[in-house]
């Protein structure tokens, strides 16, 4: 039986799907449980806990039409732990309003035992994400959402 992939080609297949748009294997890089967030989302999404809820986000087969990247590997640092990589890269894209180039920079702090990620601290810079997209006031809105939810009372059943 093969050995299972290691971090680093599993933090390879990721990004390298995400940049090419092909986005619908992307539940099964992952295990069964999982612990995967995104602390700098300015809207609080709660983390992934399982294979099944990153499978509900992104549905087999997907993919993301007219989403082209080419990930521009900055770093991937192997620590003390082997199932322990940490990486720094960037998504290099165009600009969906303006056509000019831009770097959309992250640093993942991924964990992956058995060949499958457990958990995952994903650093991205949930702004200039939107920016490229032309989606800052879709942003907007989703974080007002987010406060406005988190500024009501709690209802008594």
């Amino acid at each position: 039986m093969a050995e299972p992939r290691g971090p680093r080609e599993v933090f390879l297949d990721l990004v390298n799907s995400i940049a090419d748009g092909q986005v619908g294997h992307i539940p099964d890089l992952y295990a069964d449980e999982i612990d995967v967030c995104h602390p700098f989302d300015p809207t609080g999404e709660p983390p992934l806990r399982s294979r099944a809820e990153m499978r509900a986000r992104i549905p087999e087969g997907a993919v993301m039409p007219g989403h082209r990247a080419r990930p521009e590997i900055r770093g991937i640092i192997e620590t003390a732990d082997p199932e322990v990589i940490v990486a720094e890269f960037a998504y290099q894209k165009t600009h969906a309003v303006t056509g000019e180039p831009v770097s959309q920079p992250a640093i993942f702090v991924m964990r992956v035992r058995d060949g499958k990620i457990v958990s995952s601290r994903d650093y991205h810079d949930h702004l200039q994400q939107a920016r490229v997209r032309g989606q800052l006031g879709d942003l907007a809105a989703r974080i007002t959402a987010a406060d406005e939810a988190a500024a009501r009372p709690a209802s008594r059943g």
